[in-house]
């Protein structure tokens, strides 16, 4: 069987997976507190010069069909660049300048872990308020954390300042009350997405001071530039446009040799 059909097919696969990954980028430009994925790819040729200098197999004959001629598909990667800030005048809403995550004590809902099950996840989207019981809540209603990991609990009726550290403090009397909990990781390559803008540490993910600091009244807009994903969405679809010509050439080809050729 001709091997461009397999080549360009990968291609297709390849490129499809590029523009599915780009088009959920481009449905959370307005979320709060989203980071951009992307995805990378290898040539044959990378592929082969890995291939060749592996010395964790014995040498032995191959034959040529054992290796995919077309495009190898590498893996999704998170750009955490900081999104621009907008300001809301709302005291609880927070942006972090800097690196580092909000703590968040999320409640599964029953998608991926046991329903009422508990873990700290973390997140940059500071869309946090006050609940009826005065606690410091996300808008999904998962509990923000102090730097101690407890709960926080202010009273609904005081008005309450920020500062850059991200302590909290009576606007009346400046008495602290308690600070938001910002945890940081020395490798993002050890944390995994956990929905749209939640994270959650791997085996081997060390945590680190945060080097941030909180903005009362301001939230951290999505990184992703709507005008650059516009540009590489064109070009995605051009790509896959060219490996579906080839494919159809091989038809074409194939079509003569079958029905053509085979009358001669």
């Amino acid at each position: 069987m001709l091997k461009g059909l397999y080549t360009a097919s990968t291609g297709m696969v390849n490129e499809q997976r590029r523009v599915d990954i780009l088009s959920n980028n481009m449905a959370n430009a307005a979320t709060t507190g989203y980071k951009k994925e992307g995805s990378t790819s290898q040539t044959f040729e990378d592929v082969l010069a890995y291939k060749i200098k592996d010395t964790s197999e014995a040498n032995m004959a191959r034959y040529e069909g054992v290796m995919n001629m077309g495009v190898k598909i590498g893996e999704t990667f998170t750009d955490y660049s900081q999104g621009s800030f907008h300001e809301t005048g709302n005291t609880f809403d927070l942006a972090i300048s800097g690196k580092g995550f909000f703590n968040i004590e999320f409640t599964s809902k029953g998608t991926e872990e046991k329903p009422g099950e508990t873990s700290v996840k973390y997140t940059r989207d500071g869309t946090f308020t006050l609940n009826v019981k005065g606690e410091l809540v996300t808008k999904d209603g998962d509990y923000v954390l102090d730097q101690n990991g407890n709960h926080i609990v202010l009273d609904p009726t005081q008005k309450y300042d920020i500062d850059r550290m991200g302590i909290i403090r009576l606007t009346d009397t400046g008495v602290q009350q308690a600070q938001i909990g910002i945890t940081d990781f020395e490798d993002y390559n050890f944390l995994e997405k956990y929905g749209e803008t939640y994270y959650q540490p791997v085996e081997g993910a060390t945590q680190q001071e945060a080097d941030a600091q909180v903005y009362s009244g301001y939230l951290e807009a999505s990184n992703v530039q709507i005008v650059q994903e516009m540009v590489d969405l064109i070009a995605f679809t051009r790509a896959y446009e060219s490996n579906q010509k080839i494919i159809q050439a091989y038809d074409q080809t194939l079509d003569k040799a079958v029905n053509d050729l085979g009358k001669v």
